[in-house]
């Protein structure tokens, strides 16, 4: 076990204040969270942009996102994070494409859309199905991982045992019940803007102080006691990586983890068409307008604004601690390390800040599933507002006791988003494409969620052993398995929606008029005037995707003092922002 560090008077007063602070705010609160649930799971729906949108990155910002980024590094330097920037394609789509459908569904949770867009008893089975598969085990699952982090926090940190961590995680939660349990939405994203602002300003000053240590010596310093590959921001496809302690990655692998999960991928925070959490902040917006800028804002921020302190940092690990067994250590080890008195207390507060504001985020959105889609409809149906509230907060605890028991299991936090990955590859196209192809049903939704698990259970199981080992690996070592995943569960649930009912009329053209969705919708679009800007909004997508790439490109060559690297990346960034504004005012996705 790590021997516990001393923190000053300093340091725990700076966290304790911290603690009290956001607890007062979110219980502020917690009155207008008490009239319905719409109020408590949505805010009222009063949310102005860049508090949705803010409320949205720090929830992806957990404790565990700084040191999964130092496993990746470790394993395959910079390079290693396309295996969460290739996402930053779905998330535009989102922007683009289905923003202002979430925020028009007038919905309170994305598991309702099966409500207004399927019929029959498959999608009632549906709609319940995938309310405790989400709101439990997948909700349960994040939590695990963030838990983890913070258990590698407090072992390094305080030298708490894996047994006593466990409680100390229990204790986390239940700081983290008393605000967001009783305030709702609209604790929890007010506490979000204060915690993500900590959050980035303790993980800016980590990254300073130690790049500018003795032991790095600046960025020159860095760049000189690095390979080239790691520093690289794409894998050196087929090479052979200086003292061989990078994953060399090959051309067929790269381009199928930019290539594939982000459209064909269930993952939380990016899920294809929306969705989880980030779905819920939409609907949360105050109109359609302020939900597509709210999904705008998150993308960028999410994959261009915070990543570049994190990986400094990781960076530094490889120098710093080059034998460590466990490769997310290395960033809590740093914060042990260099961090001098009351820098600690406030890096340890913007830890804690990472973790509550994630930990709050998917406790209310997965009571949101709990109560709206499997308590109301199947339980109590005649159930008051007041009766919903009361017993979202009793939800919300039980989540707090399942997320512990999973916290137990789980051993690595990269393992997890591969896990993820993996078991929700094919799903992806169905969540995309029931918006805009009336035949999608909720029989080919039910084939897609379930053929995944099939799917990834053969290639870890059976045909690994039998076929190729490399199926059994990680996306990111080899994306086979995945592939094969993809391909079995797209043929399953396309050859389900052709050999079962369709969803019936009335619910489809109900769907359509509340919508007006573009795309394929035969016969129940023939009354509608509206045009089709699919070829605009392409457009407009694409050229988003370049200048949110630009941005991050730029920025880290600006970091690295690759200059002329900087200058190209950023032509590309005013080119696409021209066409982004030029095209989007054409099809007044903005307006």
């Amino acid at each position: 076990m790590e021997q516990a560090f001393s923190l000053s008077w300093i340091d725990y007063s700076i966290i304790l204040v911290f603690i009290l602070f956001i607890t007062c705010l979110g219980l502020y609160f917690s009155k207008r969270a008490s009239n319905s649930t719409s109020d408590f799971f949505l805010g009222g729906r009063s949310l102005p942009w860049w508090l949705a949108g803010t409320s949205m990155v720090a929830t992806t910002f957990a404790a565990d996102t700084p040191l999964a980024v130092t496993e990746l590094i470790r394993q395959s330097g910079i390079a290693g994070n396309w295996m969460w920037w290739n996402m930053l394609a779905g998330g535009m789509l989102t922007t683009f494409f289905f923003a202002r459908y979430w925020r028009r569904a007038n919905i309170l949770t994305d598991v309702e859309l099966i409500n207004i867009r399927y019929s029959g008893k498959e999608a009632r089975f549906l709609r319940g199905f995938r309310a405790l598969y989400m709101g439990l085990f997948i909700n349960a699952l994040v939590i695990s991982w963030v838990n983890l982090a913070l258990i590698t926090l407090l072992q390094v940190f305080f030298g708490i045992s894996p047994e006593q961590s466990l409680w100390y995680a229990l204790g986390a939660m239940l700081v983290v019940y008393l605000y967001s349990g009783f305030s709702g939405l609209l604790g929890v994203v007010y506490t979000d803007f204060v915690q993500f602002i900590i959050a980035m300003t303790g993980s800016i000053i980590l990254a300073f102080l130690v790049v500018n240590s003795e032991q790095i010596g600046g960025i020159d310093g860095l760049k000189q006691q690095l390979p080239s590959e790691a520093l690289s921001f794409f894998p050196a496809i087929g090479q052979e990586q200086s003292g061989g302690t990078l994953l060399v990655l090959g051309l067929g692998s790269f381009l199928a983890m930019i290539l594939l999960p982000w459209w064909n991928s269930w993952y939380p925070g990016a899920e294809p068409g929306g969705g989880g959490y980030v779905a819920q902040r939409m609907m949360s917006a105050k109109d359609e307008k302020n939900a597509v800028y709210a999904n705008l804002y998150f993308q960028i921020a999410h994959y261009c604004i915070r990543p570049w302190p994190w990986v400094l940092v990781g960076l530094s690990a490889l120098v710093l601690y080059p034998d460590l067994s466990e490769a997310r250590m290395g960033y809590v080890l740093a914060m042990k390390d260099y961090l001098p008195e009351g820098f600690r207390g406030l890096l340890l507060a913007a830890f804690f800040a990472a973790y509550m504001s994630t930990t709050a985020s998917q406790l209310n959105w997965g009571a949101s599933y709990i109560i709206n889609d499997f308590y109301r409809p199947f339980i109590k149906s005649d159930a008051s507002e007041k009766q919903l509230v009361m017993t979202s907060r009793v939800a919300v605890f039980v989540m707090i006791l399942v997320a512990l028991f999973v916290t137990s299991k789980v051993e690595s936090i990269a393992g997890v988003w591969n896990f993820l990955l993996q078991t929700g590859a094919g799903l992806g196209l169905v969540l995309i494409l029931r918006w805009y192809w009336w035949r999608v049903s909720a029989w080919s939704e039910i084939a897609a969620t379930i053929a995944p698990f099939v799917g990834y259970s053969l290639t870890q199981f059976v045909l690994a052993p039998y076929v190729d080992e490399s199926w059994g690996k990680p996306i990111i070592e080899d994306p086979s398995g995945f592939v094969f995943t993809l391909v079995f569960t797209a043929f399953v649930w396309i050859s389900v929606t052709f050999l079962t009912p369709a969803t019936d009329s009335e619910t489809l053209q109900s769907f359509y008029d509340r919508i007006k969705p573009a795309g394929n919708w035969g016969t129940f679009a023939e009354k509608s005037e509206q045009k089709s800007n699919l070829t605009l909004l392409f457009v407009c997508w694409i050229s988003a995707i370049a200048m949110a790439y630009s941005i991050l490109f730029t920025t880290g060559s600006l970091v690295f003092k690759e200059w002329w690297n900087a200058a190209g990346y950023f032509s590309v960034f005013v080119v696409s922002v021209v066409m982004v504004k030029y095209f989007s005012a054409k099809v007044k996705i903005f307006e």
